[in-house]
Formats: C-alpha cells, structure tokens, sequence
C-alpha cells in the first residue's frame, strides 16, 4: 500500500472518497466508484477521456483456478458515467504473452502495421466472455506492474505536458516522482514504453506524457486514488502562483457584452450561424459563456493561440484541429457585421481544413470529413459548441473549456505548444478511429432534429414529445401551464438519462428535452419561448401545435360571447403567431423544417351544439394551406385532424365527460372513476367509427411522426385524418 501522506484537503481538485461506501463494494465495483469520482470533475479528466484500471484475482469459469484478471475501462467509455458494463476484463498473462506476438512481427515500431494490428489481438485474451471491448491503452495498464492504474487528463498537467520546456517542468513540479515521456500515439509502443520507465525508474510513482496526459499507479487502488489527485493538485498550484489572470492571454482586447444584450445577439445569430455549420449535416448547439471562457475569447491573444490548435488527442477528435474564431468588436452590437466576418471565417476555415488534410493526408487515408468548424469563438458572446446530438455538442464545448484552460496555464508557467499538425491528423484520421466510426450504428430516423411541440403538457402533445425523442430528436416541450411543461421535461429525461459532457451556460446546457412555459396567443411569449429553443439547441427544425381550447357549450349550443372570442384566439391565432415567429428562425437557417397543427374532423362535419369550437377548426384547416404556400419551398405545413380523442385530453375534463355521457343516454354513477368514464365514452366513440377502435393521442403522434419525418417528405398543405373511420369527415 502506498504510504504516502494523504492531505486532508486539496486546493484545486476534491478529495470524494467515502471509506463507508467503498468498503461495502466488492473489488470490481470499487474499481468503478473510483472511477466514477476521478470523472466526475472535468479539471481531473474530460468527458470520455482517461481510463483507469484494476488488476484483480478472479476464479478462472474452466480450471477453477485463482488468475489474475485485467478490468480495465472499454473503449468509448466515459468514467463519470460508467458501471461495470463499461469495462473490459482480461487475463492478464496472456496481455503480457502479447508482447512475444508483437515481437514477431518482421517490421515493429509506432505507426507500424505490427501496431495497429495488435489492437485485433486484445480480444483473445478476453476473461470470462466480457463483450466489452478493450480500450486502445489496455497495454499501458497491463504493463504497468503495479495493481491500480490510473490514466487522466487534468488540465493542469496537460498544461505542463504541452508547455515549451515540459521536461523541465515536470522535473520541477515533481522531481522523480513522476517521469517525462515524449509524446508517442497511444498504442502498443505506448505501454512498451511505459514498461521501460517502471523498469528504469523504481522509485516513480506516475508519467507526465507529452502533450498528452498523466499516468500513475499504486498498489492499493484507495492510495491511487489520492495519488492522482496530489499530482494533479501539485500542478494546479505551481500554474496558480504564476497565473495572471486575462493577463495571461496578453489582457483584454474586447468586453463581455451586457447579458440582455448578448442573449438577444445569440438568439439572432445562432439559427443562422447553425445554418452555415449543417453545409454536410445538421448541427446542434451548446452556448459556453463562463467568465474563464470568455476571458479567453476576449483577450488580445485568443486569435493567435486560437489558430495554433489543440494538443490532447482527446480534443481536436470533438474540436477539429482548431476553432473558428471571428475578430469582431462586440461594442459595435453590429449583428450584420458579425455575420459578415463569420461568413470569411468560414470560408477560409474549409480552405485551411481542406489544406491541412491534403498536406498531411497518406495514400490510404479515409476520405476528408467535412470542413465545418465545431467550435466558434465570439467575442462578447462566447464559445458555440457544434455537434451531431445535444451530448456531442455539450462534449466539443467542454473539451474546448478545458483546452482553453490548458493554454492558460502553459501560458502562466512558459509558452503553450499545439500537437504537430501531421501527429494530430494521424489520430483524427487513424484508421482505427475510422474502423471505430464505422461500427457505429446508423443515426435514428429524426437525428439532429431539433422539434418543438407546443401543448406538451398532456394529450396529444405529450405524446408526440415522447415520439420524437424516441426517434434521436431533441424536444422542446412548451405549454400555457408551464408546470406541466417541465414535468413533461423531466418524466422524459428520467427515461432518456442526461447523456453525457458537462458543458452550456444556462439553458443551454440543457439535455435532450426542455420544459418551458408558452402563451401561444401572446406574440411576446411565443418569441421568449422559441427564444430559449434556440439558447438551448441552436435552432429549430420542426414545431407541432397540439394545444387547442373547447368550450363546452349550453345545451342549445351556445357559449358566451368572450369563449366564442377565445376559441378563435387559441384555435387559429395562437398556431399563427407560432408559425409567424417560427418563420423567422427557418429563413435565418436555410434549412428545411416543417410545422403540423392539430385540428380537427369537425371543421369538415357540420353539426349543431360546438359552432365556436367547429368553425375555428375549420378557420385552422384554411390557415394551414396559406402558411403552406407562405413557407414553401423550405418549410412544410400540415395538419392532423382527430376525432373524439378522450384519453388524456384536456378538452375532456369529468364535467364534460359526466355531460357526454348524458348527452347520449349512456349509464354512469357519480361514484364511477374518472378513467371508468372516460374509457366508457372512448368506446361509445369508437362504435361510430370504421375500425370500432378507440382513437388515442399515441395515434394522433404517429401521424405527426410521419408528417415532420422525411416519409412524407413530399406532403404539405394537407390535413390527415386520424379519426378511426368518420364517414362524414372523407374528403369531399
């Protein structure tokens, strides 16, 4: 066991070990609450980056045997996040026995076909039929001859790992506890050389990798724990005694702008800049203002440090091998201007992308990936994180974070050192990164659609948040109640999880779905509502309007005059006003979206006793094919009409479900439940109909489904019915 003194309190990093949890946990399970603290904190170790590992004595399942097995995390893991499911297990003398295969190869070395080959091997020695597969650095935890490994990469030492004069550094801050190794790609040669060290240096109790990161180890896996976190806070407070603060980056050049100020600016720049960064395939975005950040963006060298890249390979795979950043005055409040020097910025960005791919590219590289930046730096605004879900784009923005944080603090102790370009293009191109891609399973139907259903609260338009979001969107659920909003929101993410990444300032960091409240017949509203949709995602795609009012009438029909009035607000204003505001978003993006509103069969079926409820309808059906025509060719309209839909719809509260029932002479008792009546009236309903079955919001949100997706790509100005067979709703 290691026995170094543990200090009771660290200054930059936090000591979360609880002795009455771990000691309750068997050894495999101790192994991932350690790693789920070291990944809890973005300082220690980036989202999906670092691994850690254990070596443990197992009962071999054939021979009984006692074997020492390998559990090391898998590849494309995350250790905030993982259970045991996450991580591989090997028998680690057989790992070891890899070395003689390597050996073998005619021609070894990094970057060597022997290399890359190894990583096939891996599952061979795998324990106990584990289907986790192993990481790319199981070898540097193998070969390393102590139980308990950890591999994490802490801003602060990856600040010294990619500072000008590391070597010496590392020396500094840590004597020969810890020992400098120049950068290498992971891998076989890797672990090989991590061996070497141990071999060599006895005494160490950790690496400081070249641009890359920092590895340790002890025997005791609680005393590892702490190792990693005195190294890491070590590093911390050697950078904070030389750290100036803005001065660091040479002092400020711009001002953060005034937070009313800058959140109007975003919500007008982010659609259209979303429309820019989806030239191959839609992006989402997550919006990073924090004061470090914008330190950062706002200073006199951030264009300079900017353009010289990222350095831990974890990074410029989320970031590319640079951001896009735009020298714009934020005091000026000149959005025109903004867009004008974002739109050069990015064409010189897939100029110098396309350049660096085909100055660094081999004969057998995969194909070039897209030139679109992922990261976009602002001043006054802040950093705008791209990726292909809510999770990836919170991921770009935090790796960012932390790379911004690694050049403050290279910068503090000496001068930050990007990745050489053709090292950085050898690990975004590696084709075992592209073998990785590859095994991915195809994007769900509604990927990178971001849906906003008003009405979410209930019914219909419950159902349709959670048809979706099934289906890879991300929803934003709106409704008058915002109460019922949120716990849409959050009934939803309690099924769905938080996925992973902790960046967004705000709402914007945000998961796949939020709750928000929205008047929809108040212009204002509807404008603060979609204003937070696109804080939160960067745009909007699709809007579904399920909200609606009825007014139960008196038995001749009739409601007051002020309902008759509120219907035709609710009913064909409020979709309007939502689509009016809507608009703007889809003409600043470019990109095709759709909108569907709910009506209804009974603005086609003339009937007397709901005139307000039936001719607003009827007034919705007409709206629907003008913002057709107005919104082409980009945006299409379309409309799901239902029938009787009494399950979960707020149009039947108990008084008009009691009253229905009278209405038709069918039986009921004041003791009855609400549900027995409701299902009591569903089936009367249904008996009127074709198919004689009940029609329910999970119908109604299937054909809004259909409608946003592309299988009725073609379809617009339309009004489907879904109303269970109404002869006197077909078309006429």
């Amino acid at each position: 066991m290691d026995t170094q003194a543990v200090p009771s309190k660290y200054q930059y990093v936090e000591d979360q070990w609880d002795d009455a949890v771990a000691d309750g946990l068997d050894p495999v399970a101790r192994l991932v609450y350690r790693s789920n603290l070291l990944g809890s904190d973005w300082r220690i170790t980036n989202t999906g980056g670092g691994n850690t590992s254990s070596k443990l004595t197992e009962q071999d399942p054939i021979t009984g045997e006692a074997v020492e097995v390998l559990w090391v995390k898998g590849s494309g893991g995350d250790l905030r996040t993982a259970t045991k499911a996450n991580f591989a297990s090997l028998y680690q003398e057989q790992v070891l026995a890899l070395q003689a295969v390597y050996d073998r190869f005619p021609e070894r070395g990094l970057k060597t076909p022997a290399e890359d080959a190894m990583v096939a091997m891996y599952p061979h020695t795998t324990f106990n039929l584990n289907k986790r597969a192993p990481s790319i650095d199981t070898p540097l935890h193998s070969f390393i001859p102590y139980k308990h490994v950890d591999h994490m990469h802490p801003v602060a030492v990856i600040a010294l790992a990619t500072a000008a004069d590391g070597p010496a550094l590392c020396q500094q801050v840590y004597g020969d506890e810890v020992v400098w190794v120049d950068w290498k790609r992971p891998g076989f040669e890797l672990g090989l050389e991590m061996q070497r060290v141990c071999e060599e240096h006895p005494e160490a109790k950790g690496i400081l990798m070249g641009g890359h990161g920092l590895i340790n180890w002890a025997d005791d896996d609680k005393a590892c724990y702490h190792l990693t976190l005195r190294l890491i806070d070590q590093a911390a407070q050697f950078i904070a005694k030389r750290d100036q603060g803005q001065a660091t980056f040479g002092g400020a050049r711009y001002q953060t702008t005034e937070e009313a100020e800058r959140r109007r600016m975003l919500v007008e720049i982010l659609p259209w800049l979303r429309g820019r960064v989806s030239s191959a395939r839609r992006m989402i975005g997550t919006v990073e203002a924090s004061d470090a950040v914008l330190d950062f963006i706002n200073s006199e060298r951030a264009g300079e440090l900017a353009e010289l890249g990222t350095s831990c390979p974890d990074h410029f795979l989320r970031t590319k091998i640079k951001p896009l950043y735009v020298d714009w005055d934020p005091a000026s409040g000149d959005v025109d201007a903004l867009k004008k020097a974002l739109d050069a910025g990015l064409v010189q960005y897939r100029e110098d992308y396309r350049a660096y791919y085909e100055a660094c590219k081999h004969p057998d590289s995969p194909a070039i990936r897209g030139g679109d930046p992922t990261v976009v730096l602002i001043p006054g605004l802040g950093l705008i994180g791209w990726g292909k879900s809510k999770s990836e784009s919170r991921v770009t923005a935090e790796f960012y974070k932390c790379a911004i944080e690694v050049m403050r603090g290279a910068e503090a102790v000496s001068s930050y050192t990007a990745l050489v370009r053709q090292e950085a293009f050898d690990i975004e191109y590696w084709a075992l990164e592209e073998a990785k891609l590859q095994r991915m399973p195809p994007e769900k139907e509604l990927a990178r659609q971001i849906v906003a259903v008003v009405g979410a609260g209930g019914g219909i338009g419950e159902a349709v948040a959670h048809r979706v979001i099934r289906e890879g969107a991300v929803v934003v659920a709106a409704d008058l109640r915002s109460g019922t909003a949120t716990a849409t929101a959050e009934a939803m993410m309690q099924q769905i999880g938080m996925g992973i990444g902790v960046a967004g300032t705000g709402i914007s960091g945000a998961g796949d779905v939020i709750g928000l409240g929205c008047d929809m017949t108040d212009r204002a509203s509807v404008r603060e509502a979609l204003a937070d949709a696109v804080l939160a995602y960067g745009g909007i795609d699709h809007v579904v309007v399920t909200a609606g009012l009825y007014v139960s009438p008196d038995t001749e029909g009739r409601i007051p005059d002020a309902k008759w009035a509120d219907s035709f607000r609710v009913n064909v204003t409020g979709p309007f006003l939502v689509a009016d505001e809507a608009a703007k978003i889809w003409a600043a993006q470019g990109l095709s979206g759709s909108l569907v509103v709910t009506t209804s069969v009974n603005a086609v079926v003339p009937k007397k006793g709901s005139f307000a409820y039936d001719t607003s309808k009827a007034a919705t059906n007409h709206l629907v094919r003008e913002l057709a025509v107005a919104l082409a060719p980009h945006v299409r309209v379309n409309a799901v009409a239902p029938a009787s839909v009494v399950e979960g719809s707020a149009m039947f509260p108990p008084e008009r479900v009691i009253a229905s029932l009278a209405k038709y002479g069918l039986p009921y008792d004041d003791g009855e439940d609400d549900q027995t009546l409701r299902t009591r009236l569903a089936q009367f309903y249904a008996q009127r109909t074709l198919t004689k079955q009940p029609v329910t919001p999970v119908h109604q949100a299937e054909a809004v489904f259909l409608l946003v997706s592309d299988r009725l790509g073609r379809t617009t100005g339309q009004v489907l019915n879904v109303d269970g067979g109404l002869t006197e709703a077909f078309l006429r």
